[in-house]
């Protein structure tokens, strides 16, 4: 009866005013890791604020990779073997995983018409990647150039659809916007250890994101970039280019491979997807709460001789 005698002016304000409202609380949420690694499905969808990604502050997630001198991945390790600084400020563990995961990744290949005579070459590196993957490990195919197309959602095949070997090359490259698609839709994932690799010559000129904005992204969904320079080497190779792939496996704890072919490459591929199975996964609650859309610069240690640790470098944090 009562919502017989409301008129329709009345009705629809009322109805508009739910939704404000609720917009105003989820302008209000910031992207939060939960804590119960049982949850981890429920990983939130990116939420953008001036086009910079909101970090949780609940809990910070990093992927550690630790190598001996000799590059052998070392086990056995402990929580009280690692230190975490961020911005310098030594940060508690809450979580600590060691056990063989399974893990999601996502392999980008560039398409662009710098690309036109390491296409084979790229599909090879790809099938080499897909190779060294266990059963319950997870992989999706991208290309790009001027856009970003995915070929294969994230499955248990180990060989690239039929589709990618008809594939030309096409002008401009979106490498950014690769990197960034690929992050959005590992975030989805229910994995906790997530790659991006990336098969490229390292050019950039078409992406409507930032380098900056692409490794946000990243970040938030805790992938890690791994990049493959596929240009010839030698004193024709485009430094500027190398540095952008540099850029992007190193900030986010990742690794630059620098040769585009044979046996180097070959081991290089087989020992990412072997570490990406042996990681460590630390968690911790910063210290700085403060939510001013800052980057943190984050730091892990070792104090063990003879052995390097890779993590992402950083995270921006939560903006009110």
């Amino acid at each position: 009866m009562i919502l017989a005698q409301l008129n329709l002016a009345r009705l629809r304000n009322y109805l508009l005013l739910i939704v404000m409202l609720a917009l105003l609380a989820l302008s209000n949420q910031s992207a939060v890791v939960p804590a119960d690694a049982k949850s981890s499905r429920f990983l939130p969808a990116l939420i953008q604020d001036d086009d910079v990604v909101r970090v949780s502050t609940e809990l910070v997630i990093l992927n550690a990779t630790v190598l001996d001198k000799d590059g052998k991945f070392v086990s056995g390790l402990h929580r009280a073997d690692f230190q975490v600084f961020e911005d310098g400020q030594e940060q508690k563990l809450m979580t600590f995983t060691t056990e063989e995961t399974p893990f999601a990744a996502a392999i980008l290949l560039d398409t662009s018409g710098s690309m036109e005579s390491r296409m084979t070459l790229g599909r090879s590196a790809a099938i080499r990647f897909l190779d060294g993957l266990r059963d319950e490990d997870v992989a999706a195919v991208y290309t790009f150039d001027t856009k970003v197309e995915q070929w294969q959602d994230f499955s248990p095949g180990r060989d690239l659809p039929a589709r990618v070997y008809g594939l030309h090359t096409r002008t401009f490259t979106a490498l950014n916007d690769a990197v960034l698609r690929a992050a959005d839709d590992l975030a989805r994932r229910p994995e906790k250890r997530r790659a991006i690799v990336v098969l490229s010559d390292g050019g950039e000129n078409y992406s409507r994101a930032s380098a900056e904005k692409a490794l946000d992204h990243a970040a938030q969904s805790g992938a890690t970039i791994y990049a493959v320079n596929m240009s010839e080497q030698g004193v024709m190779r485009d430094t500027a280019a190398a540095a952008i792939l540099k850029n992007l496996a190193e900030k986010s704890g990742g690794r630059y491979v620098s040769s585009p072919g044979g046996q180097e490459m070959r081991d290089a591929l087989a020992s990412i997807a072997e570490e990406l199975g042996h990681q460590y996964t630390l968690g911790y609650r910063p210290v700085n709460r403060a939510r001013d859309g800052r980057w943190r610069a984050i730091q892990v240690k070792l104090p063990k001789p003879d052995v390097a640790v890779r993590a992402r470098k950083g995270y921006r944090a939560p903006k009110s």
